[in-house]
């Protein structure tokens, strides 16, 4: 039976955790540190954050949440938001997060991503894509929570951070983000087709049955979601929650296989 990782993505902003709908109208959902005390419960696989406000803010990250993050956290860390050059790396990764997501600078400074690869070996330095369909329906990558547009089509994109040392890619759909319509199925597979690494789908996941959809049709490696873990239905009524291991073993795991 193949098992794949199924992963949290929770968003920072002021400190709090918050949820948004296509990268936008912030929904406050609580204190992080009550969320990682439940996903610990649940034995998820890893646990991502992003500061969504720390770069288009122009703040450094907040290394003590960080901290107060990695501290409480059992599992695998993954944390972006906010940085910009190896000295905000090394602090963060000696606080104790296992990963570091880049989006922003994986444009403006892109020899970052093979400077944290180089050092923390590859599957530390993770590159975070966030796509929307243009009126056009042609995916176009943004950075900065959506705000600025990426020069790069989408696979030299991929490919670009590929081959800078990235051991991993979080693709991320604007338009589905928060709207629980299931995960962009093409650009997944658009993705996952062109490079060799990990690819791990985001944006849209409503029910399990959808990372089955992510793995098999769309040739993801792994699966995120936030509403769906978040919220305990698209009627939005804040639950943290995750699947059991005898759900995602019968609805994922065994189809996958």
């Amino acid at each position: 039976m193949k098992r794949i990782r199924v992963i949290p993505v929770l968003l920072l902003q002021n400190g709090g955790l918050v949820k948004t709908v296509k990268f936008k109208k912030p929904n406050y959902i609580g204190d992080p540190i009550n969320a990682v005390k439940i996903f610990n419960e649940k034995e998820v696989d890893e646990l991502i954050f992003l500061d969504i406000e720390a770069t288009k803010l122009g703040k450094e990250p907040d290394y003590n949440k960080i901290d107060e993050i990695a501290s409480e956290c059992f599992m695998p860390l993954g944390y972006g938001g906010g940085i910009r050059n190896l000295e905000q790396v090394k602090r963060i990764i000696g606080i104790g997060v296992e990963k570091v997501i880049l989006n922003s600078s994986a444009v403006s400074n892109p020899k970052l991503i093979g400077e944290i690869a180089k050092i923390y070996g590859n599957q530390c330095s993770v590159v975070s894509i966030d796509v929307k369909k243009d009126m056009f329906g042609k995916h176009i990558c943004y950075t900065t929570s959506g705000k600025n547009k990426v020069k790069q089509k989408i696979i030299d994109f991929v490919k670009f951070a590929e081959n800078e040392g990235a051991g991993e890619i979080i693709i991320t759909s604007i338009d589905r983000e928060g709207t629980f319509k299931g995960y962009d199925i093409d650009l997944i597979k658009k993705v996952s087709e062109n490079v060799n690494i990990p690819v791990v789908a985001n944006g849209g996941a409503s029910k399990v049955e959808d990372f089955t959809d992510a793995i098999l049709n769309g040739g993801a490696s792994a699966v995120s979601a936030g509403s769906l873990f978040v919220y305990k239905s698209a009627n939005r009524g804040v639950l943290i929650n995750y699947p059991s291991p005898q759900e995602l073993k019968e609805l994922v795991f065994k189809k996958i296989s």
